[in-house]
């Protein structure tokens, strides 16, 4: 039967890793076709991975909490094999069983499968010998390394009740420590037999020290929730650790300036106003101010194509389609960035569902990984909170990202043919942050006022 190694998938132009938060399958189970085999975290979002064949999983090759880059094997799946008859070769035989036995045992028969074929190139070592556990995974890395039970005796596990995992021996390896601290030998043979030479020179038994698991020292007061002389320390989630990277990542990166405008929305909230009723009794949606701006931003990128870039070393990359994401608040504080693909194909009615959708899925961790990839650039409304304007930090790879203010009445000046005259207006200012290495300011800043030209001529009478 053959074999096919599950990777973890791409997820977005700007995401590399991602960090594994749980095992839905686990060694022995039978798992279908675009059935979830593990739940991955980004910065952007929470998602399970599916198989793409049908088969039996036998190995996995991260533990929780791991990070993963993209692109790595995570879990093997052994295909099942089809027109199964008596002639069975012992590959068959051992995936015929693993239907049916234990996961432990499993994977000791494939083990013993795979050390069999070996037996004439390799000398067997025993590791039948000791009252400690020892999963397959890190058996066969002793093995392959001319690691003796007393050597994998003598290393300190952090597993669960003290066991040792692949981390810890690969750990050992890496340090050189076979045969009792000295490093070892460029010879496999040499390597196997030395330890096992020093072993039947000893009349007794080589007392076997015991092994305690590792005990994480943590000081009471770093301990989350405990209170430090009236403070107390929490420890960063792991999206806002994922977060708190990206942040600092884009700010050394791009060189960030701003442009500021101050738009005057009353056509566009008077209109809404008026058509948000029946819009939603014909749609079954609510119309929000959220949709209007993304069509206005839309626009303005089909007018000013080299906001709708990235620049990757010393080449511009010029995006044919216009996907525009918009940053979401989830409850626990933390940001998510769904994306509108080809925001600029739809109507407003198409925008206000996409925009709904999105954001509804977001509150609810539903988005799915290529709903949070590709975009090309962003907005963020930093109104919802009443901020009036802000700088927002860019979405790596872009190049700008438009920051929506709080919409206020307030006093304004108003020009007429009669003359001028105070009057109480909607308005709200449209902060543009753009990367000053590929756009200048006169292009950034002609791209925030096309934004609010478009809002400000907004037709009251316009059909939805």
């Amino acid at each position: 039967m053959s074999k096919f190694e599950l990777k973890l998938p791409q997820m977005g132009e700007s995401v590399a890793e991602a960090t594994l938060t749980s095992w839905l399958k686990e060694v022995g189970d039978a798992i279908e076709m675009d059935e979830a085999v593990f739940e991955i975290a980004t910065d952007k979002v929470d998602s399970e991975v599916p198989s793409e064949v049908d088969g039996i999983l036998v190995e996995k090759l991260f533990n929780i909490d791991d990070v993963v880059k993209v692109g790595q094997t995570v879990a093997i799946i052994e295909i099942n094999g089809s027109g199964m008859d008596g002639d069975h070769d012992q590959d068959d035989h051992v995936s015929s069983i693993k239907l049916d036995s234990p996961t432990k045992e499993v994977e000791e028969l494939e083990v013993g499968v795979k050390e069999a074929r070996e037996t004439a190139t390799a000398p067997v070592l025993d590791y039948s010998g000791t009252d400690r556990f020892y999963s397959p995974l890190v058996k066969n890395i002793a093995k392959q390394e001319g690691i003796t039970i007393v050597e994998l005796d003598t290393i300190a596990g952090t597993g669960s009740e003290g066991r040792v995992t692949k981390n810890d021996i690969l750990d050992y390896i890496a340090a050189g420590k076979s045969s009792g601290g000295q490093p070892f030998s460029e010879n496999a043979e040499t390597r196997i037999e030395t330890p096992r030479a020093k072993v039947e020179q000893e009349e007794k038994p080589v007392p076997v020290k015991p092994v305690e698991p590792k005990q994480e020292v943590v000081k009471p007061a770093l301990e989350k929730g405990v209170p430090d002389n009236g403070d107390e320390h929490i420890p960063l989630t792991r999206m806002g650790k994922l977060i708190a990277h990206h942040m600092t990542a884009s700010i050394a990166a791009s060189a960030h300036v701003q442009s500021f405008v101050e738009v005057d929305v009353t056509n566009v909230v008077n209109w809404r106003n008026k058509v948000k009723g029946a819009f939603e009794k014909r749609e079954g949606e609510k119309l929000t101010f959220t949709p209007i701006f993304m069509e206005a931003v839309a626009i303005a990128l089909k007018k000013y194509p080299m906001i709708n870039i990235s620049l990757e070393g010393d080449t511009i990359i010029k995006k044919k389609n216009i996907n525009i994401g918009m940053a979401a608040a989830l409850a626990d504080g933390n940001l998510i960035v769904p994306v509108i693909k080809n925001a600029d194909q739809l109507n407003l009615v198409g925008m206000a569902k996409a925009v709904n959708d999105l954001a509804n899925r977001s509150r609810n961790n539903a988005l799915k990984p290529d709903e949070v990839k590709d975009g090309t650039y962003t907005v963020t409304n930093v109104g919802t909170f009443g901020s009036v304007f802000g700088t927002p930090i860019i979405n790596q790879p872009q190049v700008g990202i438009l920051a929506l203010g709080a919409i206020r009445k307030i006093p304004s000046v108003i020009e007429t043919k009669e003359g001028d005259f105070i009057a109480i207006r909607s308005k709200m200012y449209l902060s543009h942050s753009y990367d000053h290495r590929v756009v200048n300011g006169a292009l950034g800043g002609m791209f925030v006022k096309a934004v609010a030209d478009y809002l400000e001529a907004w037709d009251v009478n316009r059909e939805v």
